[in-house]
């Protein structure tokens, strides 16, 4: 079943860039209402929590050291489809195979530093805002 929210993160990539005005400006076009949004530091410990699911995986280590390199901004972001119209509108995890359009065409500088996060599914956008909006 389909929700109307979703969550996203800016990455300490396009944070750090300069990229949260851009970005946003980019969802509130695409019809997304910003329900909650909050800029963080995660800790080490915090970033791992958040990939736990990841943490048998060769890229944890420095996934959570890249999450935890600077601040991030989280959102809940609302509209109908709302998680299948986000990932349109990030586009391909790598910035060479994202569609013209997309927020990592436009922002992402590698797979890794890919600008954004949007959840994969309806049930992870519930648990992933949950982590940062309890």
């Amino acid at each position: 079943m389909a929700t109307n929210r979703t969550f996203t993160m800016i990455k300490p990539d396009a944070v750090q860039e300069n990229h949260i005005g851009g970005i946003l400006s980019m969802i509130e076009e695409a019809g997304f209402r910003i329900v909650e949004m909050k800029k963080v530091l995660l800790t080490p410990e915090r970033a791992g929590q958040f990939y736990e699911v990841h943490k048998e995986r060769p890229f944890y280590q420095d996934l959570v050291k890249y999450m935890s390199s600077g601040p991030i901004v989280a959102a809940i972001l609302e509209k109908d489809n709302a998680v299948a119209d986000f990932r349109t509108l990030i586009g391909a995890t790598n910035p060479a195979q994202a569609a013209e359009g997309t927020i990592r065409k436009k922002y992402a500088k590698s797979i890794e530093a890919n600008a954004v996060h949007g959840s994969d599914s309806n049930e992870n956008a519930q648990l992933e805002g949950e982590f940062y909006f309890a």
